[in-house]
């Protein structure tokens, strides 16, 4: 999997390919979580602790609202 993304509209179409994916339950949450993870930890998709409203109007509020839970999870640990 690549894991860093120059291009903005790149990386929007990973995030939702892996939403939409997890959604339909084709990978379990475990996976998921370590592929998002991997994402954020190499990408600059939070700034200042939110995502950017460029990235949300791409991807769309409800998968944001599942990328930011595990977000949420990882600033936890």
């Amino acid at each position: 999997m690549k894991a860093v993304y120059k291009n903005p509209k790149e990386l929007a179409t990973k995030l939702i390919d892996l939403v939409d994916t997890y959604r339909e339950e084709l990978i379990d949450k475990e996976k998921f979580e370590k592929s998002i993870t991997a994402i954020i930890e190499k990408n600059t998709i939070y700034k200042n602790g939110f995502m950017p409203a460029r990235l949300i109007s791409i991807i769309g509020e409800d998968r944001k609202t599942i990328i930011d839970e595990v977000e949420q999870k990882l600033r936890d640990k």
